[in-house]
């Protein structure tokens, strides 16, 4: 009995989690790694040995039943679940909804793999490898999976990787994938049974072609089947990414309102007593109790902050005048040449958001640039029949890698920071028009085109 024990624990349940970790390996590559990572890693995969070596026992038992093999792989499957959580410093959630992810990959590559097999050994080529079979099966066997893990890492690394940021999943979308999984665990099971009780000779060799035929179609159809998973789930991420995206401008531009109240209030009695100021220093120039250039001086300062824009627009007003005054503090030429007027029919939270990110950008891209003839930040509106165009230029520094047509940010808080753009693309096409950027000799270009409705 040990030695069917041993001979199922390696053929068997080694062999799955083998193949089942390497997956999870490129899946959860890019994720935070807890503190003393290499000794968790270690602890976590002697823990997942320790409980597949218990399952061989059940395996042994009730291998050869469909509700004994569906139960043995969701053990070995749910074992992986602390254990990962142990590794990687993220929610049960999206460790759980990631590992059904990697679950699909292996069984699609487990699959091919099986097509190949069996068309293998119902040519009889099988019989060719003598009494070097184990050897060169697994030789085989394990160079393709190599290969198929490479390719894997590849995809993961050019195309997919980045859309792992976006980590917060409804309970709805795991629920949909753990459905569809078990499904697939399911039906690959009651597969591989009836399968393997109408071989004649040995595994996979079948004398009736229609048998073979059907095997190969449910191989095939279980591809087709961890596809639409892995398909439903890079769906489900970009929705949910899209709602949370949503959620979140909704709040900014709520506070942008709130901002806005606060500053328009701020604003008014900064310029009261400004002005109040201006008065008192006239009176005491009048007087020739001060040195009458220092008291110039002292009257430009105070001009920095009663300084007044008008376009048209209250909400503007304040907006601009605030990242005006901002740019004087910190030596930035602000070149500002704004309508308010033809933005009269945008909600007030979204104008003032829309602008917000549009400067709030650009003063990101400039602040850190010693050249002070390159610290220009310029930014105009203009209007034609019911198109609105608004147009803003800033040199940069930086490197920038795009994504979707969006540069990458270079802060550490990927989810959020770095909306700002994205926010801009969202309001732009909220009022059907859409947001383009363009790059040359260190000069970033931000093109939005709007549409009034309200206009005849």
């Amino acid at each position: 009995m040990i030695q069917d024990v041993l001979a199922i624990f390696v053929q068997v349940i080694l062999e799955f989690i083998i193949e089942l970790g390497a997956f999870i390996i490129i899946v959860f590559y890019f994720f935070n790694r807890k503190e003393k990572f290499i000794g968790r890693f270690f602890l976590a995969l002697l823990f997942v040995l320790v409980v597949g070596f218990g399952l061989s026992f059940f395996y042994y038992y009730f291998g050869d039943t469909l509700w004994g093999r569906v139960l043995v792989y969701l053990a070995l499957f749910a074992a992986f679940i602390p254990a990962t959580k142990f590794v990687v410093n993220e929610q049960f959630v999206p460790v759980i909804f990631y590992l059904g992810v990697a679950y699909a990959i292996q069984n699609i590559v487990y699959k091919i793999w099986l097509i190949f097999f069996v068309f293998v050994v119902n040519n009889d080529w099988d019989l060719l490898w003598g009494d070097n079979y184990n050897l060169i099966y697994h030789i085989v066997y394990y160079s393709f999976l190599v290969i198929m893990i490479v390719v894997t890492a590849l995809v993961f690394r050019f195309f997919f990787h980045k859309s792992l940021s976006d980590r917060i999943f409804s309970k709805r979308i795991l629920f949909v994938t753990m459905f569809c999984l078990l499904t697939t665990v399911v039906l690959c099971s009651f597969e591989d049974i009836a399968f393997k009780n109408m071989s004649t000779g040995r595994e996979h060799h079948f004398d009736n072609n229609t048998l073979l035929l059907l095997r190969q179609s449910g191989n095939l159809l279980s591809i087709l089947s961890c596809v639409l998973v892995l398909y439903l789930s890079s769906k489900a991420i970009k929705e949910n990414h899209l709602a949370n995206e949503v959620e979140y401008l909704e709040h900014t531009i709520k506070q942008s309102k709130q901002q806005y109240e606060i500053s328009k209030d701020t604003i008014e009695m900064i310029n009261i007593k400004c002005h109040d100021i201006k008065y008192q220093i006239r009176s005491l120039a009048s007087a020739g109790n001060f040195n009458q250039e220092e008291l110039k001086k002292l009257e430009e300062s105070v001009n920095i902050y009663d300084s007044k824009l008008d376009t048209g627009n209250q909400m503007l007003n304040v907006l601009l005048w605030e990242k005006s005054s901002f740019c004087k503090q910190n030596n930035i030429n602000f070149g500002c040449m704004v309508d308010g007027t033809i933005f009269e029919f945008m909600d007030s939270g979204d104008l003032y958001c829309l602008f917000g990110n549009i400067i709030d950008n650009a003063l990101e891209a400039v602040k850190n640039i010693k050249d002070e003839k390159q610290r220009i930040i310029n930014i105009s509106t203009r209007k034609r029949g019911n198109m609105i165009f608004i147009d803003q230029d800033n040199y940069y520094h930086q490197k920038l890698e795009f994504n979707n047509d969006l540069p990458e940010t270079t802060k550490e808080d990927k989810n959020f920071h770095g909306f700002g753009l994205r926010s801009i693309k969202i309001i732009a096409r909220k009022y059907g028009g859409e947001m383009s950027i363009s790059t040359s000799n260190n000069v970033f270009h931000l093109s939005i085109i709007l549409t009034d409705n309200t206009t005849k």
